[in-house]
């Protein structure tokens, strides 16, 4: 068997994925802990919605086109 310390690569792969997952745990801390401290703003304020309906029975002229 060969010794683990000639096993450079495997050492390297190793330190790539152990940085990798420290700088996820990292990014996701620093968003977790800045959505946390902003105060929720709305960027566009909210404006009442008007809406329209339209009855269509069965014996209107667009159901029969349609059919």
């Amino acid at each position: 068997m060969s010794d683990w310390t000639s096993l450079w690569y495997v050492w390297l792969i190793l330190l790539t994925v152990f940085l990798l997952l420290l700088c996820g745990l990292s990014a996701s801390c620093i968003k977790f802990c800045c959505r946390r401290k902003r105060l929720p703003v709305e960027t566009f304020p909210r404006h009442p919605c008007d809406l329209a309906g339209i009855g269509v029975d069965s014996d209107s002229t667009a159901h029969s086109t349609v059919t």
